[in-house]
């Protein structure tokens, strides 16, 4: 998949300076805005969105023509209210709907594929911190994200204390863990394995590693959910048929789920870029990056935190919004924090989880 047309660019006016000591001299960073902004520019809200989200936070999606991935949240009168602020949602660094990434052309012309560098999640912040520097904005009202926008957030927080006066976190964590590594090292493997990736130099060709790709989402998106949501959905209900076929179709209608979610994901997302943002979570550990004391990466920070977590997510549960809570403790730092009960797992943050709607409007307008 090549990179999609976004409705507004911005290029950045300087190269791009990266934490691996490598800089990219042409960084495009694609983004949707909602709402206006007012005259002093102080109600601008910035959304950071997931692994696999984009910037259409609350528009139609150009290529699968889906909602927008958080429209519940985020519009006229909703929880983010788009009649009182200004939000903006952009493509991150390394992804594949207009940002610069791996399908970007590099300066011969070529995709960079795997030329492209590796990032990090504090890489992917200064590209939005340089598309705020366009836009003039000086200071957010607030900057939003769940999961790896949740990272983001806090990275922006930490690395750039005066941009943000308010700091959202929603289902995330300040240090990728070696379960979560592993299940990312086995959607990597899936994807190298794919004989069409051909060490990423697909872009010519006819065929993508798609195959890979969604057997690298399958995997993923078994962490976004819990047991007892796919027990109450799915449970051990057959897919279309009244007994087992005794083959390797998708007998259960938790597998037709998967292989759906697996090969409509390979429409609208690029391999290569699954590769370097998955690379980029896992680098992420916001106490190594200060020194290996958390609370050292919020120290004088004057921006108010609000940490919500979910009672059925296992891939960044409470304990891991606890330990930053405890962190912004000791730095002085005003916090609040709830766990929200939800059967949904991880992705209760993208669900109808009526608490959370009220959480998001509380913190955002108080």
């Amino acid at each position: 998949m090549a990179n999609a047309p976004a409705s507004q660019v911005i290029t950045l006016s300087h190269p791009l300076p990266l934490d691996s000591g490598q800089e990219l001299a042409h960084v495009d960073i694609a983004y949707e805005t909602y709402g206006a902004l007012n005259a002093d520019k102080s109600n601008a809200i910035l959304i950071c969105h997931a692994l696999t989200g984009d910037q259409y936070v609350a528009s139609t999606h150009p290529i699968t023509g889906k909602p927008g991935w958080w429209e519940r949240t985020v519009g006229p009168g909703k929880p983010i209210d788009t009649d009182q602020f200004h939000v903006i949602c952009a493509n991150v660094i390394g992804s594949c709907m207009g940002s610069t990434g791996p399908a970007s052309k590099a300066e011969d012309g070529m995709p960079y594929a795997m030329r492209f560098p590796v990032i990090t999640i504090r890489d992917m912040v200064r590209g939005l911190v340089g598309m705020l520097d366009a836009l003039e904005i000086a200071q957010l009202h607030a900057v939003v994200g769940g999961s790896m926008g949740g990272m983001q957030a806090l990275s922006l927080a930490a690395n750039w204390p005066e941009r943000a006066a308010r700091v959202l976190v929603i289902a995330s964590t300040a240090r990728h863990s070696a379960q979560n590594i592993a299940f990312h090292e086995v959607g990597r493997q899936a994807i190298m394995a794919d004989p069409n990736w051909r060490e990423g130099n697909y872009y010519a060709d006819d065929a993508s590693p798609d195959n890979g790709l969604a057997v690298a989402r399958m995997a993923a998106h078994i962490t976004y959910l819990s047991e007892e949501g796919l027990t109450e959905k799915f449970g051990r209900r057959l897919q279309n048929r009244d007994t087992k076929s005794f083959g390797f179709d998708a007998d259960f209608q938790v597998e037709s789920y998967l292989r759906y979610q697996g090969s409509g994901f390979t429409q609208r997302f690029d391999a290569n870029s699954y590769l370097y943002i998955t690379r980029a979570m896992d680098y992420f550990d916001l106490a190594e990056e200060h020194g290996g004391r958390l609370g050292d990466a919020f120290k004088g920070t004057s921006a108010r935190f609000c940490l919500v977590s979910f009672d059925s997510d296992w891939l960044y549960p409470t304990a891991e919004s606890r330990h930053i809570v405890h962190a912004l403790n000791a730095a002085g730092a005003p916090v609040s924090f709830v766990e929200l009960s939800a059967p949904f797992g991880h992705d209760s943050f993208l669900l109808e989880v009526p608490a959370l709607d009220r959480v998001i409007k509380g913190f955002l307008d108080g």
